[in-house]
């Protein structure tokens, strides 16, 4: 960077002019030079980066990150709610059901790779319709 400044023609609008004035001290400003220099660095950054935090709003930025913590807290809780009734439907099942090591295994295989394939869209009536097929399907 040069150390002497060139000289360059501005036009701005006179209430751009107005606002400029007025935000001189504000900004700890000398001159107006110097607050367009700032404003221009600032812009010209804000242009060049993809991390744009630094360039909003302290409020703004406050604002976005609550309420991105209210929704994660939000989803783990209905997480953790839904983690306690599979829970419970799980030992209901065990209690009711004979079932080996070998088919626990098989049936966990086959669930992941169904997860898997259907992205976790899955429905009771293709759960019924699998096992109500004849076993050679598998």
């Amino acid at each position: 960077m040069k150390n002497n400044k060139e000289r360059t023609a501005v036009w701005l609008y006179p209430e751009t002019m107005e606002r400029l004035d007025g935000w001189l001290s504000k900004d700890n400003c000398k001159s107006r030079s110097e607050f367009i220099e700032k404003a221009l660095r600032f812009y010209m950054g804000y242009l060049g980066t993809e991390d744009i935090s630094s360039y909003l709003s302290k409020a703004l930025l406050a604002s976005i990150q609550g309420t991105l913590q209210k929704t994660e807290n939000r989803v783990a809780n209905n997480l953790f709610r839904l983690s306690v009734e599979i829970s419970m439907m799980m030992h209901l099942l065990a209690v009711t059901l004979e079932i080996t090591d070998e088919e626990l295994h098989r049936l966990r295989g086959r669930c992941v790779a169904e997860v898997k394939r259907t992205k976790g869209k899955i429905r009771l009536e293709d759960a019924v319709d699998f096992q109500n097929s004849p076993d050679d399907e598998e």
